[in-house]
C-alpha cells in the first residue's frame, strides 16, 4: 500500500531540522566561547611559565627530556634538547648521575631538592635543583617536573661574606698573638745580637771553626727571628689593615719593577718560560705601589712553586670595566684542586708541602686587593694549571 506523505508531514520534518541546527549552532557558539576562554587561560599560564627565570624541564622516567621552557634556549643556545638525556646535556655524559634527584624522585614520590655544579658557556655554575614527580596518565606513565635554579652569584656573595668575617675573627686573634710573641722575639734577638758581640771580641782566643759555627747560629736565629717578625706584621694587617698611600698608578710600571726584582729567582727555574703581555695605553690606577707589588710578588712566586717541574708562567694586563684594569697570572703547574678552590683564599690554608708556606700569601693578597676596592679570582684545572685574576677600579672611581 503506498503511503502518501502529507504537507503536515512535511512541515513537521523541516520543523525537526530547524531545531536541530538551532541546537547545532548553540553547540558552535558554546565551543567557541570555550575556546576563548581556554586561549585566554593558555596565554595566562604561557605569561606565568615565561616570567619563570629558572630552568624548566620534564623528564620521562628514562630521564629524556620532552619538554623545556624559554630560559633551555638562552642557557644553551642552538640545542635541541627533546628526546635527549639531561645528562648528556648538562653534563656531557653518558652516564646518569649519582644519587640523581629525578631519580630519588620518582623512586620516592615526592619532591626532592639537591645542589649541583654543571658547566655552561665555558663557566662552572651552582644550580638548586627541585624534582618533582608528576601525576601519571591514563597510560601509567611517569614523568619528573625539574626546576633549576642559578645561584653563582649567591653563593658568589655568600663566599665573600664568609671571607670577610674568617678574615675579621682572624684579625682579632692576630692582634693578641702578636703582641705576646713580638716581645720573646725582641728578647732572643736581643741576645743573639750580645753572642755576636762578645764571639767577635774573643774571636783570636777561640778554635776558629767554633767561632764561625757560633757566627752561623747567632745570624741564622737573627735571620728567623726577622722572619717572624715579618709573619706576625702580616697576620697584623687582619685586624687593622696597612693604611694604604692611594696615588696614580701604572700598573705595567708595578708589574715590571717586580719582575726586575725577581729576575734572579727565575734565572734559578730554567724549566720554566716566563711570556708577558702587558697591555699599551692602560688607564691609571688608584693604589698603594708597595702592596700592589707585593700582590704581584705572591702571585709571581705561586705560580713558579706550581710549575717547578717545568712549564709556562703568564702575566698580563688589559683593560677592566669602567675604566679600571686587569692583572692576570697564570700557569701550567700542577692545578689546584676543585674542592681547594674555595678555601685558597681563607688564612693558613696552603697545599704546599711543609715547610714551603705557611697559607697566609694569598689571605695577604685578598685583604690587599679588598682594600683598594678590587676583585681577586682563580680558575684553575687540576693538572692543567691555574689562572688569578686581579681586578683593580680606575682613577675615576
Amino acid at each position: 500500500m503506498k503511503t502518501i506523505t502529507s504537507l503536515e508531514d512535511l512541515i513537521g520534518i523541516e520543523h525537526c531540522k530547524l531545531g536541530f541546527y538551532q541546537e547545532l549552532q548553540q553547540k558552535v557558539e558554546q565551543l567557541k566561547k570555550s575556546n576563548t576562554e581556554l586561549e585566554k587561560k593558555r596565554k595566562e599560564i604561557q605569561a606565568v611559565l615565561d616570567g619563570i627565570t629558572d630552568l624548566m624541564l620534564v623528564l620521562s622516567d628514562d630521564l629524556r627530556i620532552q619538554r623545556v621552557n624559554h630560559v633551555f634556549t638562552k642557557w644553551f643556545p642552538g640545542i635541541d634538547p627533546i628526546g635527549k638525556h639531561c645528562h648528556e646535556i648538562f653534563r656531557q655524559s653518558g652516564e646518569k648521575c649519582k644519587k640523581c634527584p629525578a631519580v630519588r624522585s620518582l623512586d620516592l614520590n615526592e619532591i626532592v631538592k639537591d645542589c649541583r655544579i654543571y658547566k655552561v658557556n665555558g663557566e662552572y655554575k651552582h644550580f638548586d635543583i627541585v624534582a618533582s614527580p608528576l601525576k601519571t596518565g591514563p597510560t601509567g606513565e611517569r614523568k619528573v617536573l625539574i626546576f633549576k635554579r642559578d645561584v653563582t652569584r649567591d653563593k658568589k656573595l655568600q663566599s665573600q661574606f664568609n671571607q670577610a668575617e674568617k678574615m675579621a675573627t682572624v684579625g682579632a686573634l692576630a692582634a693578641g698573638v702578636a703582641h705576646e710573641i713580638n716581645n720573646p722575639l725582641a728578647a732572643i734577638s736581643g741576645f743573639a745580637e750580645g753572642l755576636q758581640r762578645r764571639i767577635r771580641k774573643i774571636k783570636d782566643d777561640i778554635d776558629p771553626e767554633i767561632a764561625e759555627d757560633f757566627t752561623e747560629y747567632t745570624e741564622t736565629i737573627l735571620k728567623e727571628c726577622i722572619r717572624c717578625r715579618d709573619i706576625v706584621q702580616t697576620l697584623l694587617t687582619f685586624s687593622r689593615p696597612i693604611a694604604a698611600t692611594l696615588s696614580p698608578i701604572n700598573i705595567n710600571g708595578c708589574v715590571n719593577d717586580t719582575l726586575f726584582i725577581l729576575k734572579h729567582h727565575f734565572k734559578k727555574q730554567r724549566n720554566v718560560t716566563l711570556v708577558t703581555e702587558l697591555a699599551p695605553d692602560l688607564p691609571l690606577i688608584m693604589g698603594d705601589e708597595s702592596q700592589l707589588k707585593q700582590v704581584i710578588i705572591n702571585l709571581f712566586s705561586n705560580a713558579y712553586d706550581a710549575t717547578e717541574d717545568g712549564g709556562e708562567v703568564r702575566v698580563e694586563t688589559r683593560p677592566g670595566a669602567k675604566g679600571g684594569v686587569e692583572l692576570v697570572v697564570s700557569d701550567t703547574g700542577c692545578g689546584i684542586a676543585k674542592e681547594h678552590l674555595d678555601k685558597l683564599f681563607e688564612p693558613f690554608f696552603t697545599t704546599k708541602r711543609v715547610g714551603k708556606g705557611v697559607g697566609i700569601g694569598l689571605s695577604t693578597c685578598y685583604s690587599i686587593v679588598n682594600n683598594h676596592n678590587g676583585e681577586i679570582t682563580v680558575s684553575s684545572e687540576q693538572g692543567k694549571g691555574a689562572s688569578f685574576k686581579v681586578f683593580l677600579p680606575g682613577t675615576e672611581l
